[in-house]
């Protein structure tokens, strides 16, 4: 599961933990692919990069690849470091998340994902990709458009022309 949507909620008395690896993969040009993401039922979207829950005995980068091969058919990526970390609380399918995000920079050259290995719930909950620019998210946000992390425009931008923080960021819901 994806999830992580921009809202933060808690609709339920008791809360799951959960650890999550992220990819923001980004093509030659800076272009990072995004996924559209929404709970079944709910006409509501946003945007996320590539990535999920670990399983048992999972790392975050393990995560983040797994979900990358099962999410976009790639799997020949080499991920970076992590750069970003976020918690976010939201709900997702009947249940509050407290999810515990570490985001790994990867650079790839650009094509066009996969369904063929999604899941038959991130079948159900991803609804289409596009590789975006910085510029291009800052205007989508502007016009109302939904991002997680809220500020990924800002923290983009600033990744590609400071480079990779030596430490990871908290970069807030």
């Amino acid at each position: 599961m994806t999830g992580g949507g921009p809202s933060e909620e808690n609709t339920q008395a008791s809360v799951v933990e959960r650890n999550a690896g992220r990819v923001i993969l980004l093509d030659p040009d800076g272009r990072v692919l995004l996924l559209s993401c929404g709970e079944p039922g709910n006409a509501k979207r946003w945007w996320i990069t590539p990535g999920g829950g670990c399983e048992r005995g999972e790392t975050f980068a393990d995560a983040a690849l797994r979900e990358a091969r099962e999410e976009l058919g790639f799997d020949d990526l080499q991920l970076g470091r992590c750069v970003w970390t976020r918690t976010h609380t939201f709900p997702w399918l009947g249940r509050t998340l407290r999810q515990h995000e570490h985001f790994f920079v990867c650079r790839t050259h650009r094509r066009e994902p996969t369904t063929d290995q999604q899941t038959r719930d991130e079948l159900m909950y991803l609804h289409g990709h596009r590789w975006w620019t910085a510029d291009d998210i800052q205007t989508a946000t502007e016009q109302g458009e939904a991002f997680a992390p809220r500020r990924l425009g800002q923290l983009l931008s600033a990744l590609l022309t400071d480079g990779e923080p030596e430490n990871p960021l908290d970069v807030g819901v």
